[in-house]
Formats: C-alpha cells, structure tokens, sequence
C-alpha cells in the first residue's frame, strides 16, 4: 500500500493513500489508536482555540480522541454528533451533510440533551480534517439551531480549500 508522510506537534507518520472517489487521492488521517499522535494534534491546536470559547463540537468518531484531550487540556466540556440515529435519542436534531470528500452522503444526528449544554455557549467546531468543509458547516447549523453560537473553527489538517475560514495546524495535498 502507498504511503504519504504526515507531522503533526513533532510527530510524524505515514499514512494510507486512498482514493475515495476515481482520480482523486487523499492521504487517510487516523486519530484512533494513536495516542502520541492525539497528543502532538491536541498540544499544536490547543493556542488556535479562541479564548471566549465555553464548549467543543465534534463529529464521530475519528475527531473524539482529538476534541476529548483538547477539552481536557483546556478544562473545557465538549458535545459530540453521532452519524446514525441511537436508539436512547429523545427529539433530536437532524442535519444532512450536503457532500463529503469521500462521496458519500450522511446525516448528522444531535440528542436533544446534548443539545442543551449548547445552548447560549460559545462554542468552537472541532475536526480532524477539513476537504470540503460541508461537514463543519452542517455542524455550525447544528450548533445555531440548538441556540449556540460558533467562535470558532478548528481541524488538525486542511485539505485542499474548504471554502470557509478554518484555523488549521497542518495542510494535507490532495493527489
């Protein structure tokens, strides 16, 4: 399998090249199972997290080790969007992703009692990596319709331009 160089935070790895959709190759970032390299993410976006911020928003599942020793480091609680309904989920908010980098639709799904500890906080929007930027923005709509207000937006990587402003440690190529 082809591999592409990584860094993070001092911390190097290399990672699969795939290729979601014909044509296109994108190095695959993995956070789970990686402790080191959660760490060396975490420490490198912890000073891009803006002061004012009360909680972090994440999506499952590769971004929660990420946001999990962020907000421990900072002392900040976070709230995580499922990308299926669970069973135990009392009314809540549902968000269409309109693409993904990978080609394939999902939705998003909020607890409406996650969705209190957003409401009337300022929160920063938190990803492992950002292509399109569709995922973020469904994950701002989630925030602002559960009454939050976005302060910020982070991702360990960008990748290629994601059309919105997002504070990012590394850039990753699009092949």
């Amino acid at each position: 399998m082809e591999t592409y160089p990584i860094s993070i935070g001092g911390v190097t790895r290399h990672v699969p090249l795939i290729e979601p959709l014909p044509g296109r190759r994108i190095p695959l970032v993995e956070f789970l199972g990686d402790p080191e390299l959660v760490r060396a993410a975490a420490e490198a976006l912890k000073p891009l997290v803006p002061k004012e911020t009360e909680v972090l928003f994440t999506t499952e599942t590769s971004p929660i080790p990420l946001t999990h020793v962020l907000a421990e480091s900072l002392g900040l609680p976070y709230v995580v969007a499922r990308r299926r309904r669970r069973p135990y989920m009392e009314d809540p908010i549902i968000q269409e992703v309109e693409t993904l980098t990978l080609g394939v639709g999902e939705v998003l799904w909020l607890d409406r009692r996650f969705a209190e500890k957003l409401l009337n906080q300022r929160v920063t929007l938190v990803s492992d990596v950002v292509s399109s930027g569709e995922t973020m923005r469904a994950m701002e709509k989630m925030v602002l319709r559960a009454g939050g207000r976005v302060v910020g937006r982070l991702a360990a990587f960008r990748q290629g331009t994601p059309g919105l402003e997002v504070a990012a440690v590394a850039d990753l190529p699009v092949l």
